[in-house]
């Protein structure tokens, strides 16, 4: 059974924080690592965090001496992982029970290097309020139109693809899903439900003119994508993003 390393940025999450925690302990695949990369949280979610990792080895904290954002987090981690397989769960989601065994299988039975599945969706109060449920198949150029891939689900394969790092920009979960699809151009993904996505009032991701000035950005300095194409695919993101939910 391969190692799973899993990657957790905190930051102030005291209030979610036990719940991720628990569900990478509940899950049926065993062989894992829990790292969680404090961003100098001013909570009391560094305590709760030492809490469990003093009852499971498994469980690392890492400590920043400096705010640096997720990106810069979770590098932290995946350069300090040592499992076979990276995968990434945010403070504030929630894994179901058999999220790392289904999607672990799947991986291996399929030889894919890099998956995905559905999720839930949940309000700040643990209310499911819809699913999302991403396609079976994706390219490179599927990702461009719009970004199919939860970070809550996403597992790479580093014996196949070496350690892959999130580019140091806003968005920077898709810009990793962009570097990993132009290596291997498509993959598949499990349409079953294996996390739960919170989504909250005042996170990055629900100011929508701000996603789309990330996305533009993507598009033009990361991509490198000319004025014609850089138009074509947001023309496309725009209209995903408003059947997405």
């Amino acid at each position: 059974m391969d190692l799973v390393s899993i990657i957790t940025p905190n930051y102030n999450e005291s209030k979610f924080i036990s719940f991720a925690i628990e569900s990478v302990i509940n899950q049926t695949y065993k062989n894992w690592e829990l790292i969680i990369i404090d961003d100098v949280s001013t909570d009391n979610s560094v305590e709760i965090i030492k809490s469990f990792a003093n009852q499971y080895d498994r469980i690392k904290l890492i400590q920043l001496n400096k705010s640096s954002g997720p990106a810069v987090a979770r590098n932290v981690a995946i350069k300090e992982a040592k499992g076979r397989y990276i995968a990434f769960l945010d403070a504030d989601d929630l894994w179901y029970p058999e999220k790392l065994e289904k999607q672990i299988t799947f991986m291996k039975e399929n030889n894919l290097v890099f998956t995905y599945s559905a999720y839930e969706l949940i309000d700040e109060y643990d209310n499911s309020i819809g699913k999302f449920a991403p396609p079976s198949f994706i390219t490179y150029e599927n990702m461009l139109k719009t970004c199919s891939v939860g970070c809550l689900t996403a597992i790479y394969d580093t014996k196949k693809l070496g350690k892959l790092f999130m580019p140091l920009i806003d968005k920077e979960d898709y810009g990793l899903w962009l570097k990993i699809l132009k290596k291997i151009n498509s993959t598949k993904g499990l349409n079953e439900v294996l996390a739960k996505y919170r989504i909250r009032k005042k996170s990055v991701s629900s100011n929508k003119l701000k996603a789309a000035k990330y996305q533009w950005k993507i598009y033009r300095n990361v991509e490198n994508l000319n004025l014609i194409k850089s138009i074509y695919y947001f023309l496309h993101y725009a209209y995903n993003g408003i059947k997405k939910y």
